[in-house]
């Protein structure tokens, strides 16, 4: 198996965590982030765990040029994704920073993945991309409705994709996230957004007393007029990842998967679990609810159990475990 990858956005949340759970399958890592929103800090980590040689940080932007990484990298044989902006609020305010990071970055990134002839991409896309659910749970023929400029700058990056794929002999898999939660199994790397939008981590902020928690939702038609979700950990999200990369990697053609659990649960129904699980009782403050969000979205995930053989392994409690670890140990998130 091909074992040197490029990983974009790898000084994420979830690229962090990645790049930890590739390391230690055996994969080399060439890391790439512009730290606008990324830490150099899980990163270093990392370098002093598994040495220099395992994993290569580069400060770049997609939209620069990205040649002289891609000259000293030979031997890279697939790119894993991750880079982008990802607010959904954000995106209504400004959605020039979204079609300009996530779309214009991602097609400068494949021009030079064509100059230098690596033709596998796994592409971390969104649940965003389908809008407000027509069904449940939600499989990858529902049509693609979105409803902000973030999920519409996915949508126009899977539609990339395609092209690439049919012009020009290119294999990709595009994973559709739902809600991501939880940190790594040992509360290494996790969640250090600033200020976070995702609700298990901001809840077990509260129940820590890091930081007040302000419900941010819209009242919605559901029975606790709480938006519903589909939590997926963060750990078995990236172990999709590695299986999308071992099938490409095998030979087989492209694909669009849906990664969550199946299940869903409320707002209210995480808070409750949250506060079960810490022992804390805390204060519910409302606060100006986020735009763009709908009442419910739950992933059918039958696709990736049937072409990745991968299922989620990890509950709430799990992810909300592994934060609290998280936390208690890097209350503020890393430093810039």
């Amino acid at each position: 198996m091909d074992k040197k990858i490029l990983v974009t956005g790898a000084g994420g949340y979830i690229g962090s965590v990645a790049a930890y759970l590739f390391l230690k399958q055996g994969y080399q890592v060439v890391a790439l982030d512009n730290f606008t929103t990324g830490y150099h800090q899980p990163l270093e980590l990392l370098r002093e765990k598994f040495s220099q040689d395992k994993i290569r940080v580069y400060e770049a932007d997609l939209k620069d040029d990205l040649s002289p990484i891609l000259e000293k990298e030979t031997g890279i044989s697939a790119v894993v994704h991750y880079a982008a902006s990802c607010l959904v609020d954000e995106s209504v305010k400004n959605p020039e920073k979204y079609f300009s990071n996530n779309v214009c970055g991602t097609q400068n990134l494949l021009t030079y993945l064509m100059r230098y002839n690596i033709d596998r991409l796994v592409f971390s896309s969104t649940c965003a991309v389908y809008g407000e659910a027509e069904y449940f749970p939600i499989d990858e023929k529902h049509p693609l409705r979105p409803t902000t400029p973030y999920g519409a700058s996915k949508k126009i990056v899977e539609e990339l994709l395609g092209w690439y794929g049919q012009l020009k002999n290119f294999r990709y898999v595009i994973l559709r996230y739902f809600n991501v939660c939880g940190a790594t199994d040992d509360g290494l790397i996790g969640d250090s957004k600033k200020p976070s939008t995702l609700m298990v981590q901001n809840a077990v902020r509260g129940a820590l007393g890091i930081e007040p928690f302000y419900l941010t939702c819209p009242e919605v038609d559901t029975p606790d007029k709480t938006p519903i979700r589909d939590y997926i950990n963060v750990v078995d999200l990236n172990e999709a990842h590695l299986a999308a990369l071992t099938y490409l990697s095998n030979g087989a053609g492209s694909e669009t998967i849906n990664l969550g659990t199946g299940t869903g649960n409320s707002v209210l129904e995480i808070v409750n679990k949250v506060q079960e699980i810490s022992g804390v009782k805390f204060d519910l403050k409302k606060t100006t609810p986020r735009q763009g969000d709908d009442p419910k979205k739950i992933a059918a995930i039958d696709k990736a159990k049937k072409i990745l053989n991968w299922q989620p392994k990890r509950s709430i409690e799990d992810s909300v475990k592994s934060l609290m670890t998280w936390y208690n140990l890097h209350p503020k998130g890393w430093d810039r």
